[in-house]
């Protein structure tokens, strides 16, 4: 199995927690997992408020392409609304080129309000933009060329200088969750990418289809979708437990309070229907509704718990890629660290013993 590390750069749920601290950790974290055998480092994209403040995760990777040169770094991921195809393009190509081929691009279309707002940007025309955007940027990173005409990006054909060198076969991903992110996950040929929110079995019938739809479009079996999610890692079961109710409980809370969850928009923003589901269940179940519902999906407890239920998971969904957190909540760092540390040493061995499931081998 490949395994990677989330870093989220979150202040909410600390008391006076400097931004520049909230940096050195995750930093730290980094440099943690990079030496403990995981395969990836991952970051997301966000702006503006303690909820995640990563403005520019490419610039990021830069960093960190440098500072760990043995372990793939990637984007989980560029929100493409937000952002120049064309410069998108370019600044992966000199990531990649840096790294020699360690960059893993993600790419996302948004779903903040308070961000769609700050950039002056239409939220109801982000769908359409990544659309447009998303395959302009990997034929680009395939051919070493971009070029639009669509209704947004009129991009006059051009060359990406530095010049892709590797290949991004394997190498593209993009969040899907709702049904008409997985058919343009597909329609790319992406991994698809979800975060641990709600039981998995309620997850499966959407994963099913953007793996019929990938076969549709390529005629080939999709890539593994990586599943992205917020651990507790520890060797007391009932302290831990303790914890991911306080800790991954408090970022269920800052979820709900950066997408504004239990508001009323997403009904009338074009393209955000499956969130508007979300809405309804969140508003249905309250704060406490949702954070039991998110202990069901995530990862926490011993390591031999963790193990059991990540193998359910797999009988479940069937093999995939994993992306964990640590740093999250206002989990302190002590708590951050022993949970890396602990995975890295007794979880992380027995993931990568794991071969391709049966179906999977079936498909070969």
């Amino acid at each position: 199995m490949d395994v990677g590390m989330m870093m989220v750069f979150a202040s909410y749920g600390w008391e006076h927690c400097p931004d520049d601290r909230v940096w050195n950790e995750e930093i730290r974290l980094a440099r943690i997992a990079a030496d403990s055998g995981f395969d990836c480092l991952w970051s997301a994209e966000h702006h503006f408020n303690d909820y995640s403040f990563v403005p520019d995760n490419l610039a990021l990777m830069a960093h960190l392409t440098a500072l760990c040169p043995n372990i793939d770094v990637g984007t989980a991921a560029v929100i493409l609304p937000w952002h120049d195809p064309l410069r998108v393009a370019e600044n992966a190509s000199v990531i990649d080129l840096l790294s020699k081929g360690r960059l893993r691009f993600g790419m996302g279309r948004g779903l903040a309000r308070r961000e769609f707002a700050a950039f002056r940007a239409a939220m109801d025309e982000s769908r359409a933009r990544f659309d447009e955007a998303a395959p302009m940027i990997v034929e680009a990173l395939r051919t070493g060329f971009i070029e639009g005409n669509g209704r947004y990006y009129k991009q006059p054909r051009t060359e990406i200088r530095p010049r892709p060198k590797y290949s991004f076969d394997g190498r593209i991903y993009a969040v899907a969750s709702s049904e008409d992110s997985v058919d343009s996950a597909a329609k790319l040929g992406a991994h698809q990418v979800m975060f641990a929110d709600r039981p998995w079995d309620m997850r499966l019938p959407v994963i099913e289809r953007g793996r019929e739809l990938h076969r549709r479009y390529h005629g080939t079996e999709p890539p593994r979708l990586m599943l992205t999610e917020f651990c507790v890692c520890g060797s007391d079961l009932a302290k831990t437990e303790e914890e991911a109710r306080q800790y991954q409980g408090k970022f269920v809370e800052s979820n709900f309070h950066h997408y504004e969850f239990l508001g009323e928009h997403f009904r009338t923003v074009k393209g955000y229907d499956a969130y508007q589901q979300k809405a309804e269940i969140a508003r249905k179940s309250g704060l406490d509704g949702a954070v039991a519902g998110f202990m069901q999906a995530a990862s926490w407890g011993t390591p031999d718990k963790i193990l059991r239920g990540l193998e359910a998971r797999r009988g479940l969904l069937g093999d995939f890629e994993l992306n964990i957190a640590f740093r999250f909540g206002g989990t302190p760092y002590e708590v951050s660290e022993r949970g890396l540390r602990l995975f890295a040493k007794e979880v992380l061995p027995v993931l990568k013993s794991w071969g391709p499931t049966a179906t999977a081998r079936a498909a070969e």
